[in-house]
This record gives structure tokens, C-alpha cells and sequence, in this order.
């Protein structure tokens, strides 16, 4: 899907301390550092690629896609190297989006982002339930809404980046604002309070405790389980405090997450989480949405192909 190339010298991980800023001046100036510009502005591309499409590991595929035409682009035709390089890994993830819907739809039970692990990352508020919603937007509105309300470009540059005038990206944005408005909390809980409820939750759970768990949880709750057909999970969504108690209980006792190894708890995806390695030595996350004191998601992921990402050895030191 991607093109193939010798190996280039830059650190291309998203693990690796960030690089010092560079100038954006023109490409054509002699002096230009081009591995040190793509190298100070990658994490910037990597979140904008993650966030299109959901994939850390299809997010690592477009910005090495990207560096690899940066690498290979006319000096003196690139006038303006942040939007080229924005405009690059933008049309790269569209092209992606177009054959993800088709696997998606195909996919067993819910799909859910990979999880995201980054609790320095607070640089915007695209939780996993936002994610969630920009799927039922088109892939143009997807990217307008997040490179003009997440990443502050103007709609010049947002048009420039999908291909559109700036007048069409500004609706492609608004329509995406009202699709994904009610994804947003109604009542926002402050981050301390959401790790005491999330601690009270992972506590009830772990004990079988289903009375707590009926308290923390919200009438209209949701639990969601990706195994993408490869561990065992919810096929659909289950709702109702009743419903993901009960569920919740039988796992503690007959699916060992009362025994399960707990690594870390952290935010995920912009939400309270714990990663746990499970009886079989797998690892799973799982991440709580919270709105107005209760528990109002639970996003569980345990497909290995989403999961391959995460460093176990990092966890063990926090």
C-alpha cells in the first residue's frame, strides 16, 4: 500500500525525544536542514495521521510515506514546508479512509481506535468517544474539522491541505462540528474526580462488587468490547446499568480480571484507563468516559492487532 525504499536516516518513532525547532523558511535556501525540519514538525504529523484514522500503526505508515516524498520533493517547487508537509499527510490519510471503510463494516463486533498512551500529550480534547463519532463523518469532513478546530489552521490552509476552496472546507467543517457536538460531555468532571471514579469503578469490578458498580454507572450507559474476532468480546454494544453490571460481574469471576495483572493506570485516548495483562499474559486496556459523576462509557480493547503498539516493558516504570 505504501511505497518502499531503502531506509533514510531519521528517527521515525514516536517514542524519540522531539528535535528542536527549525525555521519554515523555503526549501530552496541552501542551508535548509530538511531531515531536521520533517524531524521537529513529526509529532505534529503523527497526531494529525492518528487522529484521522484511528491507527497509531497506520498513523507510523503515512508519516513514513510522507517523509519519503519529502525527501523526494523539489527544493524550489515546495515554497511553504509546513503546508506541504500538512497537505501530504492529509491526502495520504484520505486515500487510507477510502478502503478502512470497507474493512470496517466488515469487521466482527465494535471497532474502537487503537488505544493511545500519552498522558503528556494534553494538546487538545479528542477523546475516544470523539473518535467514535468522527467515524460517521465523511473522510473531507473529517479532515476539515480537525486540521481548522483541533490543529488551528485557517480554512485557506485547510482547503489547500483536502483539495477544496476555502469556502467548502469552512461548511465540510460545520457540518462535522453539529455530527460530533453531542460526543462532547454534558458535564464535564474534573480530572481529579474522574480518577477517584475510575479508581472506585476498577475497584468494584475487580471485587464483583455489582451494587457499586450500578452506583458509579449512568442510566444511559454503554460498555463496548473490540476482539475483532480474535479474543472473546461483546459482538454488540451493551447498555444499561443492569445489563453491563451483570456483565461486569461475570467477567471478575469466569473471565479473571479479578486476577488480571494491572501495569498502569493512565489516559487513554483522553480518558481514565488501566492497561492489565491478563491471566494468559495478553494485554488489554480499557478506558471510562465520565459525565457528570458517573460512568458513561466503557471502552474495552483487547484485539491483539491493536495492542501490538504498547511497550509492556515502559509501564512496569510508572
Amino acid at each position: 500500500m505504501h511505497a518502499t525504499a531503502e531506509p533514510l536516516p531519521l528517527p521515525l518513532r514516536s517514542s524519540e525525544q522531539p528535535t528542536p525547532a527549525v525555521s519554515s523558511r523555503r526549501m530552496d535556501t541552501l542551508d535548509f536542514d530538511y531531515t531536521g525540519f520533517f524531524a521537529s514538525r513529526r509529532r505534529r504529523l503523527q497526531r494529525i495521521a492518528y487522529r484521522m484514522l484511528g491507527s497509531v500503526a497506520e498513523a507510523e505508515d503515512v508519516v513514513q510515506d510522507a517523509w519519503l516524498r519529502w525527501h523526494a520533493a523539489d527544493r524550489d517547487a515546495v515554497l511553504e514546508p509546513e503546508a506541504f508537509l500538512v497537505r501530504t499527510v492529509t491526502r495520504l490519510c484520505l486515500d487510507v479512509l477510502k478502503s478502512a471503510r470497507v474493512k470496517r463494516e466488515e469487521y466482527i463486533g465494535p471497532w474502537l481506535p487503537e488505544p493511545f498512551i500519552d498522558p503528556d500529550d494534553d494538546s487538545d480534547d479528542i477523546t475516544l468517544p470523539l473518535m467514535l463519532a468522527m467515524e460517521r463523518l465523511s473522510p473531507l469532513e473529517r479532515a476539515a474539522f480537525l486540521l481548522h478546530d483541533v490543529f488551528e489552521l485557517d480554512f485557506n490552509e485547510v482547503g489547500d491541505a483536502i483539495g477544496r476552496e476555502s469556502a467548502a472546507a469552512r461548511q465540510l467543517a460545520s457540518r462535522a462540528r453539529i455530527h460530533v457536538q453531542a460526543a462532547r460531555p454534558r458535564f464535564p468532571v474534573a480530572e481529579d474526580q474522574q480518577k477517584e471514579i475510575a479508581a472506585a469503578f476498577f475497584a468494584a469490578s475487580r471485587n464483583g462488587d455489582l451494587g457499586q458498580l450500578k452506583r458509579l454507572l449512568a442510566d444511559d450507559v454503554v460498555f463496548y468490547g473490540d476482539g475483532g474476532g480474535k479474543r472473546q468480546a461483546v459482538v454488540n454494544p451493551i447498555v444499561g446499568p443492569d445489563k453491563v453490571s451483570r456483565l461486569l460481574g461475570a467477567m471478575s469471576s469466569k473471565a479473571g480480571w479479578d486476577t488480571a495483572e494491572v501495569l498502569c493506570d493512565t489516559t487513554i485516548n483522553g480518558l481514565p484507563g488501566r492497561v492489565s495483562a491478563e491471566n494468559d499474559d495478553m494485554l488489554q486496556t480499557i478506558a471510562l468516559e465520565i459525565d457528570g459523576g458517573k460512568v458513561k462509557g466503557i471502552y474495552v480493547t483487547r484485539n491483539p492487532d491493536k495492542l501490538g503498539h504498547l511497550d509492556r516493558a515502559s509501564f512496569a516504570r510508572h
